[in-house]
């Protein structure tokens, strides 16, 4: 007795190309997300008070979580699909978590949103690579 339902049909040219465009614009958020928050990050003092500090370090963190996210999806060589799932819902949260603490810093709207949009891109690819028979290869 054989069984065909292991095998997945190949993605149609539609799949394709929101798989790639999904991926396209998390990759973009990311970059967006790394600079913003880099760049509130390099405005707070130092030494500051304790909700500074924290969230100065919360905005380098996901400055370098939405870096790291972005190389990975920038790379052409196949990846391992669990390791990419797992480096978008990584980043998400922390980008969720960054931009919960941003709101409480003045001057930071344009971080904390940039958090919400790469979170929001994240979370849509990672459905985009639950599409059956998605490509999920990384080429391009």
């Amino acid at each position: 007795m054989t069984s065909t339902t292991t095998h997945k049909p190949p993605p149609t040219q539609q799949e394709l190309f929101r798989f790639l465009e999904d991926r396209f614009v998390c990759a973009q958020a990311c970059t967006e997300c790394a600079r913003a928050t880099a760049r509130r990050a390099s405005f707070v003092d130092p030494d500051g008070s304790a909700d500074d500090a924290v969230a100065r370090r919360k905005g380098i963190l996901c400055a370098e979580v939405c870096d790291a996210t972005c190389r990975l999806l920038s790379e052409q060589a196949p990846q391992d699909e669990a390791a990419l799932r797992v480096q978008l819902e990584w980043c998400r949260t922390v980008c969720l978590e960054t931009a919960q603490i941003l709101d409480d810093h003045l001057g930071a709207e344009d971080a904390s949103k940039a958090c919400r949009e790469c979170a929001q891109a994240c979370a849509d690819f990672i459905r985009t690579m639950g599409t059956p028979g998605a490509v999920r290869d990384g080429g391009g």
